[in-house]
Formats: C-alpha cells, structure tokens, sequence
C-alpha cells in the first residue's frame, strides 16, 4: 500500500530533527576547541603535534571498527587533488592552532566564518561553477568584516594571528572547493591522514614528552574524543541535512567559541571584532538561509 502524504511529511521532519540534533551535537563540540587549546598550556607545536596523531589514531581505529573504505579517484590528476586536499586540511589543524596562539579567538573564528565565501570563489575560478549574486554580495560584506576585525588586530598588535586566520579561512575554502569536485570520496579517511600528515610535520619544532599531566590531559580528550567525535557527527549530519542548513549551524561556533573562553578565561572580546564579527555572521546567516529556501524550491519544483 503506498504511503500517504502525511506520512511521508512526518518521515521526513523526524529525520530533518535527527539531523539537526546531530548537527547541533556536533557544533557544541567543535566550539570547546580554541578554549582546549588555552587549557593545554603548552607550546604550540606540541598541541599540533598530539591533537594531529591522536586524531589520526582515534578515526583510524573507528574507520576499522566500521569498515570504512578510502576509495580514491582512478584519474592520475584527481588523486593529485586528493593528496593535496589532505595536506591542506593538516594544513587547517596547524593554522588554527597557530591563530588561535597569536591573536583572540574571537578574531580567529570570526574571520574563519568567511571561509564559505572562499570556497564559492575557487569554485568559480578552479571549477567554473555559476556564483549567485548574493553570493557575491556576501564576499563582498565578509571582506568588509574581515578588514574591520583586522583593524582591531592592527590596534592590539595581534596582526601574526589574524593573518594566519585569514590564511586558515582561504585554505579551509580551497580544501572544501576540492571535496565538492570528488563529492563521493569518503572524507572520514581524509581527515584521518591530514591528522599524520599535521603530527609529522610539527615534529622537528616540538618537544612531546616534555609536557605537564595536565597539558596532556587536555590535549587527549581532544585528540580522542572531542574533535573525532564532532567530525563523525558532522559527516553523519549530512546525510539528514541539506549544506546550507548545517553551515547555518556551523555559525553557533563562531558565537560559542569567545563565550567560552570569555566566560573561563577571562577572554575580552576587541571592540571592533564585534563590529567585524556581526557584519560576517550576519552576511552569513542571511545567505545560508537565502541557499536554503532556494534549495527547497528547487526540490519542490
């Protein structure tokens, strides 16, 4: 007997609900990690070091408790492409490390949420993809923002950090640009080898076994738990929902992440980070829900 409408409304609002639990799980997480990062107390390149093997360790020992195949793509250039997806995403795990060292973190989540708009510019420029025009009006304001927040920067002498940031939002762009041109390789095995690929290169700067029980501590239930955690959240997310909605969520960690630290810490927030920082989230959530509502027409239609 065929399913009547209703039911597969209700089907389909009770999984769009997992998917937004799921999603807002995963979010929570990832907005403990700049505060982790203070918490460690240790030199930089010791976290990368940890954080980038233990997550390595933790996914790799979840990809064989699940079976999760790496399958690559058969072309020579499209694994070229892969590999360099994989460096640029240890890349990431090293950048915001180092951002988050050298300026506030409100400065280095605020200008990461302008990443999106990197990511639609590559596309347009690397994969010829058409680019709205309120995407292009997006870029435009998050630019604006980012210069304000840079201003902040330039005023508290913070600068190194918010030019890492600003270099972490342009390869975190750049790395989502290649993963939607390869939407079927699976990204758990990815994120997994760009935590080695991180781990190995902070080698000749860092001094491991030097650290405090409690610095370790930190950096363990980071390594092993929060952040492999939230990535296999998110993944499992986007089976539930559309891109735009779980980027509209991912927008709470650039608001929790200061709170956090703010609240424990003592973190001041800059002045002008807030200005920056309500123009960027605002462009952001404005134009993930314009995406959103023209995704669902689309699928109407």
């Amino acid at each position: 007997m065929a399913a009547r409408p209703a039911d597969i409304g209700g089907a389909g609002a009770s999984a769009h609900g997992r998917g937004l639990a799921i999603a807002l799980g995963a979010v929570l997480l990832i907005s403990f990690d700049a505060l982790m990062v203070r918490l460690a107390d240790a030199p930089h390149w010791d976290i990368v070091f940890w954080r980038g093997w233990l997550i390595c360790l933790s996914l790799g020992a979840w990809m064989v408790v699940t079976g999760t195949p790496l399958k690559l793509p058969s072309g020579r250039r499209e694994r070229w492409l892969i590999m360099a997806s994989v460096v640029l995403l240890s890349g990431n795990t090293t950048l915001f490390v180092l951002s988050v060292t050298y300026t506030a973190v409100a400065n280095t989540v605020v200008i990461l949420a302008a990443s999106p708009f990197f990511a639609a510019l590559f596309s347009r420029i690397f994969l010829h993809e058409a680019v709205p025009l309120r995407t292009w009006a997006a870029i435009a304001l998050s630019v604006l923002g980012v210069v304000v927040v840079f201003g902040g920067g330039l005023q508290g002498g913070s600068v190194l950090g918010d030019s890492l940031a600003l270099l972490l939002a342009m390869t975190v762009g750049a790395q989502l640009t290649i993963l939607r041109r390869f939407p079927a390789v699976a990204r758990l095995p990815l994120v997994c080898v760009s935590g080695a690929i991180a781990g190995a290169m902070a080698i000749p700067f860092s001094d491991p076994f030097s650290l405090s029980l409690s610095s370790y501590t930190v950096i363990g239930i980071m390594g092993i738990l929060q952040m492999p955690l939230a990535t296999v959240l998110l993944t499992v997310a986007t089976r539930y929902l559309p891109s735009p909605e779980v980027s509209l969520c991912l927008l709470i960690e650039t608001i929790l992440g200061p709170i956090w630290v703010w609240w424990l810490l003592g973190e001041a927030v800059p002045s002008l980070t807030l200005v920056g920082g309500a123009l960027i989230l605002t462009t952001v959530a404005v134009h993930a829900t314009l995406a959103l509502r023209a995704e669902r027409q689309t699928r109407l239609a």
